[in-house]
């Protein structure tokens, strides 16, 4: 819901400032133009905000539950060895 308001506000204050900027066009449609330009990018930020704040479709309107899977304790070892030629070292893995 923040995120609505505050793109909300955001457009608000871009179309007030659009509005108080601009000089009044000689026109003769009373402002009507304006207005529809205004509202419909108010209107538009509105839904696009709305949509963007929306949970995402997944396949036919759900999605896969989380898959917890507990994996044995394993960690690697250090263990010394004789090679023939002399003293190695390597890593084991040793799982409880």
């Amino acid at each position: 819901m923040k995120k609505v308001l505050s793109a909300f506000l955001a457009v608000a204050t871009i179309a007030g400032s659009l509005a108080t900027a601009v000089p009044a066009a000689k026109a003769h449609d009373g402002g009507r133009v304006a207005a529809g330009v205004g509202l419909g990018l108010l209107g538009g930020a509105i839904i696009g905000g709305a949509i963007a704040n929306s949970r995402p479709a997944y396949g036919y309107g759900y999605a896969p539950g989380p898959v917890y899977v507990e994996e044995p304790a394993c960690r690697l070892v250090r263990e010394r060895f004789w090679d023939g030629y002399g003293w190695r070292v390597r890593r084991v893995q040793v799982c409880d």
